[in-house]
């Protein structure tokens, strides 16, 4: 037999590993969402730059010390130093006792006020913009105007307490009435947010519910009790943890309107503490070591909220 007859032996072809069909759908929706990641990625980066390396190197610099542009690590020194600083305390307190005030009128004021907007049945539009209004003042704008309404000389409030016949206040030089004036001007900036969320909260409720409980008796706070509050638990706690978070952290009200300090550091916060440390005392690592007490009791607040609001859902 010649070479061309001989049987030629077919060598089998090598297919090659064609993808699952998993990973071809993966790749499909990674192409079409390729957008929507870029975007993502973005707002990670910013996460990232912005609010957690800022995190940790705060938490780095609570333990260093920063001397003739020499930084070495001070262990537990700015915290010791930080402990025995008098005013640590009294920041905590002044603090803490904003917090209380702030809650009692920018809790409880804004979700009224939303109930009552709610009745209406007509002109919400313009209630709304006139409650939202002082939000889109700036900050700066709205805390000079409180300041000439507390002037003890020719202030608004006390003019109009004149026309009652009560006496003046020093509303911003007195231990008394200046964290209390404080308080005012930093609901009065910022209800508005909150009163357009419980706004929304409250025209989701079904109008059925209200009807029930009128044919029930009930009157009006019989019905906010027993139909609004029950229905708005998830955003009125919500918003309870975020209060409570800002309120903690308040600064440009008692800086602008007092000072800072105020009379005899009554309208100290630990935020301002926070900017003394830094940028009067030049002591970073103390001023890192406040912030992280802050961040610590807050993380610790909020992980408490979270469990406690799993437990009650279950």
């Amino acid at each position: 037999m010649s070479a061309s007859t001989l049987p030629t032996r077919e060598t089998p072809r090598t297919h090659q590993s064609r993808p699952l069909p998993r990973q071809r759908g993966f790749a499909r929706a990674l192409r079409r969402n390729l957008t929507a990641h870029g975007f993502l990625i973005g707002a990670v980066l910013c996460f990232a730059f912005f609010s957690w390396y800022p995190m940790v190197r705060e938490f780095v610099l609570a333990f260093q010390k920063t001397k003739d542009g020499r930084t070495t690590w001070a262990g537990w020194s700015n915290l010791r130093h930080v402990f025995h600083d008098p005013a640590f305390w009294q920041a905590w307190r002044n603090t803490l006792l904003f917090t209380g005030l702030a809650l009692l009128l920018g809790f409880v004021l804004p979700f009224l006020v939303a109930v009552l907007i709610n009745e209406f049945r007509h002109g919400q539009g313009y209630l709304r913009l006139l409650v939202y209004l002082p939000v889109m003042l700036p900050p700066v704008a709205s805390v000079l105007l409180f300041k000439y309404f507390y002037d003890p000389g020719y202030g608004l409030f006390n003019r109009i307490f004149e026309l009652f016949g009560l006496p003046e206040q020093q509303w911003l030089q007195s231990t008394h009435t200046a964290m209390l004036s404080v308080v005012i001007a930093a609901t009065w900036m910022n209800m508005g947010s909150a009163t357009l969320v419980y706004l929304a909260a409250l025209q989701g409720i079904p109008g059925e519910l209200y009807e029930a409980a009128e044919l029930d008796g009930a009157g009006l706070w019989r019905k906010i009790w027993h139909v609004t509050v029950p229905q708005t638990r998830l955003v009125l706690s919500l918003m309870f943890l975020m209060q409570i978070i800002a309120t903690m952290q308040v600064f440009t009200e008692p800086f602008l309107l007092t000072n800072g300090a105020g009379p005899e550091g009554s309208t100290t916060t630990v935020v301002y503490l926070i900017y003394q440390y830094a940028f009067n005392f030049n002591n970073y690592g103390g001023a890192a070591a406040l912030g992280l007490c802050l961040l610590v009791l807050l993380a610790g607040f909020s992980a408490a909220y979270v469990r406690l609001s799993r437990d009650s859902d279950d």
